[in-house]
This record gives structure tokens, sequence and C-alpha cells, in this order.
């Protein structure tokens, strides 16, 4: 594996993916979108923060790319979209830096109430800048959080610590649910007429940009104050001058911007009543070192045991329930690849996980099924965007889960039809991946091995010919599994000890009592 690591990955991450044996590569932020793309030719693993922008067009050339890794909480800089449709996986720590981005923000709050950043700038230039600076207590004063989640929850309980007034809006969160601990729950409108200081702690999405809109920040009460130290875009930061010069709001502080880096010539930087920070919130070395160590395990642990943690585009699977579906992904690989040789145009694929499968999370074993029996037609299907993909085609994926085992612990059911044609494989684990039984016939083999799978006559001496044939060919057979159909026909999946060749398979199928013969 080669992983390339931008925008100043921490070491101790970087440490824990070379002790796995990978090659890391360490880059500066790469911003332009064709170097980018350049040097994603031959990686498989890319790690960034905040600077590298991951573009659409940065990934058409990453063939060997499997990971995106956000060393923080944000995948906004990250095509989230382009890379599933690739079949990337994206993947983000929003655990490591909770407390760093909490402190942060009631870190500007008390600079807001304080007027530190003035006081402190008047002091270095010579001045005693006392008059004109007097400020207001936190304790009693009302705070409005935007959103709930990890780090809105931190900054509620710590600013309740501090004798606050709490109360909170998230998107996210169904109507009626119950707030955490003691911060109550309010509409978005009515927590902006309520609060004298909102915060902002929500991830930027279509949704969520310019949540604050002048309309919504004229609703505030007079000398109220915004604090965003989530994402740029949050807030409408024009609307949000014109409402500080006309004194509706009494100030604001803001860590992260719409635009990245701030331009030097922004107004903002200008005006008197913001407090600036360059989007510091994750910016505290406990925070690179947690966010680093993190990211970097949750990406060995995919690569190497399926394991997925903190991936926003696969749903998650812990590593004890990897480690129950680990033995089946082989076998589901190989049966979406034989039912690709089957039914090579199919239209409607129906998995059933039978017997005692209750405990199994199913979810990324369909997933592996389906990229395999997608992944011959044609572009790379992975199991990130398989059942996009299986949309995309035209092909109708069914899970059951449950019923007969027919005598097996657990047995797997696959019926694909296409093409006016319907096949079904039965296949379980003993003693590795086995297929038990093939369109209603008893027949067993490893699907992992070089398997010919023919359809003859049911009278004698045909196994001979064949086996005669093959043999010709310099082909041995390893494993002979007949099993009769009861119509007259017979069923056979031939093991063999290397591929056959078309001409070796030409001279088998032209034999009397040869219907058909297909390599696996």
């Amino acid at each position: 594996m080669k992983v390339l690591a931008c925008d100043g990955i921490h070491e101790d991450g970087l440490a824990l993916l070379r002790g796995a044996g990978w090659e890391v590569v360490v880059s500066d932020p790469i911003k332009e979108p064709a170097a980018l793309a350049a040097a994603l030719a031959d990686v498989d693993v890319l790690l960034v923060r905040s600077a590298t922008r991951v573009t659409a067009g940065a990934l058409d050339a990453a063939e060997r790319l499997r990971v995106i890794g956000r060393a923080g909480a944000g995948v906004d800089t990250i095509d989230v979209e382009a890379a599933t449709a690739r079949g990337i996986a994206v993947m983000n720590a929003p655990d490591g830096n909770t407390l760093a981005a909490a402190e942060h923000a009631i870190s500007l709050l008390f600079a807001l109430a304080r007027h530190v950043p003035r006081a402190d700038a008047g002091m270095k230039a010579g001045q005693w800048p006392k008059a004109g600076l007097t400020g207001f207590e936190l304790e009693g004063k009302k705070l409005g959080v935007i959103g709930l989640g990890r780090i809105g929850g931190t900054v509620a309980r710590k600013a309740v610590g501090i004798g606050m007034e709490v109360a909170a809006f998230d998107p996210f969160l169904p109507p009626g649910a119950a707030g955490k601990g003691s911060v109550e729950l309010k509409p978005l409108d009515e927590l902006l007429d309520w609060a004298d200081i909102v915060t902002l702690h929500v991830p930027r999405t279509k949704e969520t940009t310019h949540l604050l809109s002048e309309a919504r920040m004229r609703s505030m009460k007079p000398g109220a104050y915004v604090v965003n130290a989530a994402r740029g875009g949050l807030l409408d930061e024009e609307a949000l001058l014109r409402l500080l010069d006309e004194g509706h709001l009494a100030g604001a502080a803001l860590d992260t911007f719409a635009t990245e880096p701030l331009p030097e010539d922004s107004p903002l930087r200008r005006h008197p009543k913001l407090v600036l920070t360059p989007h510091l919130g994750a910016s505290t070395g406990e925070a690179q070192q947690a966010v680093s160590t993190i990211l970097a395990r949750q990406v060995i642990d995919f690569i190497q045991t399926g394991a997925v943690a903190g991936c926003v585009n696969l749903p998650p699977l812990t590593a004890e329930a990897a480690r129950e579906v680990g033995p089946w992904m082989p076998l589901m690989s190989a049966l979406g690849r034989m039912a690709a040789r089957l039914v090579p145009a199919p239209t409607r694929l129906h998995v059933t996980y039978a017997g005692r499968t209750g405990s199994l999370d199913t979810r990324p074993l369909t997933r592996l099924l389906v990229a395999a029996l997608l992944g011959p037609a044609s572009g790379r299907v992975t199991p990130v965007n398989a059942l996009t993909e299986a949309a995309a085609r035209g092909l109708q994926v069914a899970e059951t889960v449950g019923g007969d085992g027919d005598g097996f612990e657990r047995l797997l059911r696959v019926r694909v039809e296409g093409g006016g044609a319907t096949r079904e494989i039965e296949a379980t684990l003993h003693r590795g991946p086995r297929v038990v039984r093939l369109d209603g016939v008893e027949i067993e083999f490893d699907p992992l091995a070089h398997v010919l799978l023919m359809r003859n006559e049911d009278r004698p001496g045909i196994i001979g010919a064949v086996g005669s044939s093959l043999g010709a060919s310099g082909i041995n057979i390893i494993n002979f599994s007949l099993g009769a159909g009861g119509d007259g026909e017979a069923r056979a999946a031939i093991t063999v000890d290397r591929e056959v060749g078309e001409a070796g398979l030409a001279a088998a199928r032209q034999l009397p009592g040869v219907l058909s013969l297909k390599a696996l």
C-alpha cells in the first residue's frame, strides 16, 4: 500500500501506517487539482486535513485509490459524491478534535465578551485602551447552540459550567427529541429570538449553507452576538457585515470562512466588531495527535480486516462484526464472479442468508456480492458504490435473512436472473468456501479454484472422454463432482489445476454428449 499524506498529518499516525508495512509519502498541501491528480496516479490511500481540496477532477486518474481519510471532523473539502461513484471510501476522525474545537468556541465567547483582541492590539501599539472596552459577563447570559452533536454538546456542557443558560436547536434531530442533559431543545426561530449569543456547530451541507441568513440574523434580538467555529458558509458573511454596521448585532467571532484562506482584501478583516481566527478549532497538539492515530487505525483496519469506522459512505462495521463476516467475504466475491459468468447481463439478484444468520451483519456481504457481479461488465465497482451502480444499471437487488438452512448451519442462496435465464447457486463455509448446489442439483466444489461447469447427457462414457480430452491439453483434474438433474441431463463441476485455454475448452465441447462447458 502507498499512502500520500498531505497538510501536516501528525507523525504518530504516519508511524502506525509505516508499522503496517506501508509506504508513506509526506507532502505539503496540494491545492491544484491537476497536481493532485498526478500525485494520486499510484496511490492507494490519501490523507488530508482542510488545505487540500479533493475534487472530482483530481480523482479521475486515481485508479488505485481505495480510501480518502480526513484527519478531522468535516469532509466538505472532499467531493464525497465523486469518490463514492468511483468506489472510494471516505473516512474522517470526528472524535479526535471534539475537545479542542469546543474549547476554541468557548474561548471566542470570552474574547467577544471582554474585547480581548482589541485590548491586546492596543497594548502592543503602546496605548492604554481601557476606554470603550467595557465588556459583559457570560454568567447568566442565554447561549443558543445550533447543532447538538459531539462538539455542540460539549460546548453546551461547558457553557452550563460557567453559569450560562443554554438551549439548542439541531436540524438532524427529529421533532420532540430530548436534549442532552439539562439542555432544552427549541425550534430554530424560537432559539434565535431567545438567545443573547448564538454559536454554530453543524456540518456544511446544502441544507445548512447560509443557515443563518440575513432574515434569520435580523430575527435575533438587538445587541446579540454570533460565533461560528464550525464550517465556513453556515452564515451569510455579507449580511453579517451589514447587521454589524447597522448595530443590530453587537459582534461576532469567526474561525471558519466561506473562502479559505480568507482573502487579504476581505472586508471581514477590517471590521472592529469581529474577532477572527484562522480555522484554529482543531489546532492543538493533542487533537492533531488524536485525529491522526484514530484515522490511521481506521484505515489499517478497513484495508486489512474489512472493519468500517468513521466512514461517511459505507455503513459502519465493528471489528467484532468484521471478524464474523470476514471468512464469508472471499466466498461472496467468488459467488459474484461465478454469477457474472452464468448470467452476463443480470437484471435481478436475490441473496438469501438462511439458517443461523441472525447475528451476521449482511450489509457488507451483499455489497461485496453485487460488486463482484457487476465488476466484469465495465467501470470500477467496489462495495462503496455497488448498490448505486446496481441501480444505475437496472439491477434489482433483494435480500432475505433467515429461513431454512436445508441441513446447513448457515447457507447462502444466490439467485440471478437476466436475458431469459435464471441460475441459483447455494454455498456455505465447510473447511473453506464450498458451493453445494447449482440450479437445484447437488454438486460440491471450491468456487475459489479453477473450475469448469459442464452440462451433459446423463449416460456412461462422458466423464472418461472429457478427462482424456483435458489430459491431452495438459490439464490435470483435481476433483470431479457430478450430479444428476433428473431430466436426462447431468451437471458437473470439474476442478482443475490451472486455467484451461480456449483450445482445450473447444476440444472438450465438441465431444459427443457434452451440451455446454464453461470456465469459471
